[in-house]
């Protein structure tokens, strides 16, 4: 349960982010809730999402990874329910978005991949443990500028899940909703 109401007052700002979530989400985020008992860091955190939504450098998909290996090692459930929905509206595998608290043993991954999702969990470990090694294989494999982009997009995210986690947010229902919208892929009929 949430550490704090989620019904804050309806400033201007906050019926903005809400008109918006709805729009863009199909449901008022939970964070923007919490957030807006604060309408300056709701107001500074919206334009901070705006800005970071616009890096393009690094793989749409391997920034994903990195954002749900990040989530999953904090624990935010909200993350990785949102990331989930994220990630299957980028058209990744499923079965990628659902190993990714296990990725170690799953075999749905790419090298680099792996690597990615290595260097977010070594990024969020506290103290960060990344090494030489791993820096210099991803350098080698994204280049200097999208390396740049993946060391903020796993900063960014631990800020987002620890966050979420520390206001005790959980699941949306995101993912069971992706779960709902694959059926008819796998060639079951939703009743309509």
């Amino acid at each position: 349960m949430a550490r704090i109401s989620l019904t804050p007052p309806r400033t201007l700002l906050f019926r903005a982010m809400e008109w918006y979530s709805k729009r863009a989400y199909g449901k008022v985020l939970d964070p923007g809730r919490a957030m807006g008992h604060h309408r300056r860091a709701l107001w500074s955190y919206l334009r901070f999402e705006q800005s970071v939504a616009k890096w393009n450098t690094l793989d749409a998909d391997l920034k994903e990874l990195a954002v749900m290996a990040s989530a999953a090692s904090i624990g935010c459930a909200w993350c990785m329910d949102f990331g989930y929905w994220e990630g299957h509206k980028l058209g990744l595998d499923p079965r990628k978005l659902h190993d990714v608290p296990l990725w170690r043993e799953s075999d749905a991954y790419t090298a680099l991949e792996r690597d990615v999702m290595e260097y977010a969990e070594a990024m969020t470990a506290n103290p960060p443990e990344v090494d030489d090694e791993l820096s210099g294989r991803l350098l080698r494999g994204l280049g200097e500028a999208a390396f740049v982009e993946l060391t903020m997009i796993v900063a960014v995210e631990n800020l987002r899940s620890r966050f979420n986690s520390a206001m005790g947010l959980t699941s949306q229902g995101f993912k069971e909703f992706c779960d709902l919208r694959e059926a008819p892929a796998r060639g079951t009929r939703q009743a309509g």
